[in-house]
């Protein structure tokens, strides 16, 4: 990889249970866990080309439960752009999110960043998803609803299967190419990331991954590899 390399820093929030960390482990290990095991926090770097060029994704993978409320404006803080999950099949999960939405301006706007702009191209990019879409039986939210509140909120949109691997790039990446655009608009330089804070490359596709700790239990070997697709 070229020296100069650009990190972008990813957060995955939602309601405990709608598969963030699912999401996070099929983008940056490709296998999909069968087992729910709630999160703390789990850090994951990834090394990506995404339209031609190599960049550093950090993505970090947050818990749901409202016991950890006041480490999320921290994550919240330390993120560039948000990936808010909900389940397809779990309508309560979905009523949850303009709670996530709202925390998320509340904190970047207490830290000084600029209001969020109706047409999603505030500083902090987020992208709606709506995950477990092979559920079909099981839908409980509309796709139209959740189009719907994304225009509301000035999101992206998506829905998605980490089970499948269905649209799971496509949801990481539109966020980072909306901080690409942000970044060319203002003229700020691009966020290297430095040689010293990149892990040793532990792929054989020569993709940097690594994790920090947070999970009850390691999920190495568990779960499905499989290709993923952009619908």
């Amino acid at each position: 990889m070229a020296g100069k390399m650009t990190l972008y820093k990813l957060v995955v929030l939602g309601d405990g249970g709608v598969g963030k960390t699912a999401l996070t482990i099929q983008l940056c290990l490709n296998h999909f866990v069968e087992t729910y095991d709630p999160t703390i926090e789990d850090s994951y770097r990834k090394q990506v080309q995404i339209d031609g060029q190599s960049c550093m994704l950090e993505v970090l993978d947050t818990a749901g439960q409202e016991d950890y409320v006041s480490l999320r404006d921290q994550w919240i803080r330390d993120g560039e752009g948000f990936v808010l999950v909900y389940s397809i099949s779990s309508r309560a999960s979905f009523q949850q999110l303009k709670s996530f939405y709202n925390q998320i301006r509340r904190v970047k706007e207490a830290s000084g960043s600029p209001t969020f702009g109706s047409a999603g191209l505030g500083p902090s990019p987020v992208m709606l998803v709506g995950n477990k879409c092979d559920r079909v039986t099981e839908r409980e939210v509309s796709t139209q609803e959740g189009s719907s509140l994304a225009r509301e909120l000035g999101c992206d949109f998506v829905e998605a299967s980490a089970k499948n691997c269905v649209n799971v790039e496509k949801a990481f990446y539109d966020v980072v190419r909306q901080l690409r655009r942000q970044r060319q608009s203002s003229g700020s330089e691009a966020s290297p990331a430095k040689a010293s804070d990149r892990r040793r490359d532990t792929s054989k596709s020569g993709l940097d991954v690594s994790r920090k700790s947070g999970r009850s239990q390691s999920r190495s070997g568990e779960g499905k590899k499989g290709k993923c697709t952009i619908l």
